[in-house]
């Protein structure tokens, strides 16, 4: 029977070719949130072909939700002959913005040298597919499996998975009894299995002055200055600090086995956007963004005291000085135990598709799954999906054909592994 799945899903190829195609087609963009409840529907439209039943979910008292822009999620659930687990597929729908330098159509869905090219191919359209090709091909092989088998269709995980996945968790939909194991198919490579992530925590820092005309600065008090002397303790102190963090954590690429923080933006003075002339103004506001990543060694309060401690000393060496601290949002590090079943399952399935020892990784940035396991508390969970991380949000971003046809057999495999209790 496994011969027969394995054979299904190299007959589905053209099938996944296509549904790859058509989904990368809906020009999903995050922000705004474009083509989310037409892309939706048709996924809904597609697995109730096979028996599953599908739900919408509208998180209309989450960021972003309007009208026009709905956040809106589709859940589908195929019942089994018999009770038993339930194995999700999560996969979030939005991609991020096109941007400059493509050389093919971003939402065309170009089949060139053996690749799918367009946005949200890689991250992870490409992925979605694929979970509902190995799905299908389950369910057709082994029509009498007991337990369940979900696939869901989630929003705004480029912008935190408020509107989608946490949404959806705090509705008791990634919690037990309802949902036993999850299988994201981001796009970590088809050998790999991805354990979890680093932390992140997400600040911005103000720092004050006084306004004066441009002509008289020393009548008032420069704010960008200010935020300045902020730049060169961190970069004198705070970055040196950082690259000195190492951790035991598999992440990859190695660069990021360390403390990172990137600075996302830096506004002050004139207002963002304008084109005309500028008034003379000395500026009484700066604002910086920080992104700071963090490990399983490390703690949120200490990683927030790094910059609150350059922020006192300025305060108190600096003439007058002054700052606040506006704290956006935190998420602390995630790694799944690597006996926990759905790493045992998928680990087995890559074993017998490459006749290899799956890699085992934690990737950078975080994705859903800290709201799977903060929220839902639901820890038998993992990234596991075809394509390369490093092409994701790049121009001409792509997912390799064959690459998707091999991890429908590694996802197939596993939820037979999990559904028929050979764990």
């Amino acid at each position: 029977m496994l011969q027969h799945l394995s054979k299904y899903i190299n007959d589905s190829r053209d099938d996944l070719v296509a549904l790859t195609q058509d989904l990368v087609r809906f020009p999903t963009i995050n922000p705004p949130g474009d083509a989310y409840r037409p892309c939706v529907e048709y996924i809904a439209k597609r697995l109730k072909r096979s028996g599953f039943h599908c739900e919408f979910f509208t998180a209309v008292d989450y960021p972003g939700h309007t009208d026009t822009y709905p956040r809106i999620n589709v859940v589908c659930r195929r019942e089994g002959k018999r009770p038993g687990k339930t194995v999700h597929f999560n996969s979030h729908i939005d991609v991020v913005p096109p941007g400059f330098g493509w050389t093919f159509d971003p939402f065309g869905a170009a089949v060139h040298d053996g690749k799918i090219i367009g946005r949200g191919t890689c991250d992870m359209k490409g992925g979605l597919a694929t979970s509902i090709i190995a799905a299908e091909a389950y369910i057709r092989c082994f029509p009498d499996f007991s337990g369940a088998i979900e696939i869901s269709g989630t929003v705004d995980e480029e912008s935190g998975g408020f509107g989608g996945v946490a949404y959806l968790a705090e509705k008791g939909m990634f919690s037990k009894p309802r949902v036993d194991h999850v299988i994201i198919p981001e796009p970590l490579n088809k050998d790999r299995i991805c354990l979890g992530h680093r932390g992140v925590w997400w600040a911005e820092i103000e720092t004050h002055g006084h306004i004066a005309h441009g002509s008289m600065p020393f009548l008032g008090d420069c704010a960008v200055r200010h935020m300045g002397a902020v730049m060169e303790r961190f970069e004198q102190d705070l970055f040196p600090a950082l690259a000195q963090k190492q951790t035991e954590m598999p992440v990859v690429p190695e660069g990021a086995r360390k403390s990172t923080m990137n600075i996302n933006g830096i506004q002050g003075g004139q207002t963002d956007g304008f084109t005309g002339l500028p008034s003379p103004n000395v500026p009484d506001s700066c604002k910086m963004t920080i992104d700071r990543r963090y490990l399983l060694e490390e703690n949120v309060e200490d990683v927030r005291n790094e910059v609150v401690s350059i922020l006192d000393q300025l305060k108190l060496s600096r003439p007058k000085f002054d700052f606040s601290l506006r704290e956006l949002w935190s998420v602390e590090p995630t790694m799944t135990d690597r006996d926990a079943p759905v790493v045992r399952a998928v680990a087995d399935a890559i074993r017998g598709e490459f006749g290899k020892e799956p890699d085992y990784v934690i990737s950078p940035g975080t994705y859903d799954q800290k709201h799977i396991a903060r929220i839902g508390h639901l820890h038998d969970c993992i990234a596991y999906g075809p394509g390369v991380i490093d092409l994701a949000h790049q121009p001409d971003e792509w997912i390799g054909i064959e690459d998707m046809v091999q991890s429908a057999k590694v996802m197939a495999n596993a939820v037979h592994v999990l559904l028929s209790h050979q764990l």
